[in-house]
């Protein structure tokens, strides 16, 4: 079976609305990304124009709609427009927004996914990165909902929510949640909120964007809208929303979601739990795998992906390079270029994932480098620039190994190292 390839837009993406949390209009632009750019958002009204990755390592809040942050830069229900390129398996986009919240446009996911087919795809040659289960994953409770995720060609969902409210009640809904079938089963299906909730709502400074326009609303005995677009609407965009927050995975993922009066917070919960069992494609290695190895934390963490791993033999990762790294505030702000020293900690920190799966304890143990050797730096790095590192187990022998290392942009080598480590207790 071939390989499936990355997507990006074939053009640009233009929609205009209010927030549904914030009140603010805002206007969005998806743009097409390079390859392996993954799906990033743009405060284009911020100074800086700072970005947030598409990631649950930058999910800060999951009330009532899951919230992405990165230093003063943060966006608000982020989940719509994610669970549109997700169905679209859209890969690699910028969304730029002139706001803190994509529009709510009509409360559904349906005004995104048009936008994008219509705008079209187009595709890329690196291999997409795809998420696949070797073995059920549970996670959730009694306050977020209970999950179960397990293996599947497809990427299904399957939910169940209970309102005391005789519109709703208990509703049950499976559905695929790519392609077609999301657009015919989920994409039109509305948010909704209950009349009674939106003093306190506001209150909180939430709902101040929502009307009849963009939100399903039900008083005490129906819906304060004309109609429904579908009988069990409710439990529809419920799985829609698990699908959106399911994209913070950077991947294109395949299971079988089954969930019980799911939420942002349970959804998020799912995902981070997939992540951290490790399942990827080719050997990947989640950013939640890379935190439990390496002690490193913002803004020192220099591994966005590893992206092929061969046990005790060779590993390939990469960091992407944003004008919004701490450094070039201060290394040439006129002219940034990441420092060389830190391409090379970059560099040894892939080194080190490689290491650590070469021991027992892992989490017990700490990467020490000893020595380099041969280094060069062929060509400066730059905004915009997305590394490639590349290295090789040359040796291993009583906890010290000696590794050998390439660091790549656009396939023209940056810098080069041979590196000496030692592997320690903590």
């Amino acid at each position: 079976m071939a390989a499936e390839r990355q997507q990006t837009l074939a053009s640009e993406v233009a929609l205009e609305g209010i927030g549904v949390h914030s009140g603010q209009r805002s206007a969005l632009r998806i743009k097409p990304a390079a390859e392996s750019f993954g799906v990033r958002f743009l405060r284009a009204d911020l100074p800086g124009t700072p970005e947030v990755p598409a990631r649950l390592e930058y999910v800060t809040r999951t009330e009532l709609g899951t919230t992405l942050g990165r230093g003063d830069a943060e966006i608000m229900t982020v989940e719509h427009v994610l669970a549109a390129l997700a169905s679209l398996e859209v890969d690699n986009a910028l969304i730029e927004l002139d706001g803190p919240e994509p529009p709510i446009l009509d409360g559904s996911f349906a005004p995104y996914v048009a936008a994008v087919t219509e705008a079209g795809l187009a595709v890329q040659r690196a291999p997409a990165s795809v998420i696949r289960l070797s073995a059920p994953v549970t996670a959730g409770d009694e306050r977020s909902g209970s999950y179960v995720a397990v293996p599947d060609p497809r990427f299904r969902v399957s939910a169940t929510i209970d309102y005391p409210h005789p519109v709703i009640r208990r509703q049950y809904g499976s559905y695929c949640a790519t392609g077609n079938h999301f657009a015919q089963d989920l994409a039109g299906a509305r948010t909704f909120g209950f009349k009674a909730d939106a003093e306190a709502l506001h209150a909180r400074g939430r709902a101040l964007g929502a009307s009849l326009d963009n939100t399903v609303v039900l008083d005490d005995s129906g819906i304060l809208n004309d109609e429904l677009r579908f009988a069990d609407e409710f439990v529809r965009h419920k799985a829609g929303d698990i699908v959106g927050d399911m994209a913070l995975l950077g991947g294109r993922f395949r299971g079988h979601v089954v969930a019980e009066r799911p939420s942002h917070t349970g959804n998020v919960k799912l995902a981070a739990a997939i992540s951290e069992a490790g399942s990827g494609a080719r050997g990947a290695i989640s950013i939640g795998r890379i935190m439990e190895h390496l002690p490193h934390r913002y803004p020192m963490l220099l591994v966005d992906r590893v992206l092929e791993f061969e046990s005790r033999k060779r590993i390939v990762g990469l960091k992407n390079v944003t004008i919004n790294e701490p450094f070039f505030g201060g290394h040439f702000p006129e002219h940034p270029i990441m420092p060389g020293v830190l391409v090379i900690e970059a560099m040894g920190q892939v080194g080190g994932l490689l290491l650590m799966d070469a021991v027992d304890d892992p989490e017990g143990k700490v990467v020490y480098f000893m020595s380099l050797d041969n280094v060069k730096w062929r060509r400066p790095v730059v905004p915009g620039d997305q590394l490639v590192f590349e290295l090789e187990m040359v040796h291993f022998r009583r906890q010290v190994c000696k590794m050998r290392g390439t660091g790549t942009v656009d396939g023209q080598v940056v810098a080069q190292a041979e590196m000496t480590a030692r592997i320690v207790d903590k």
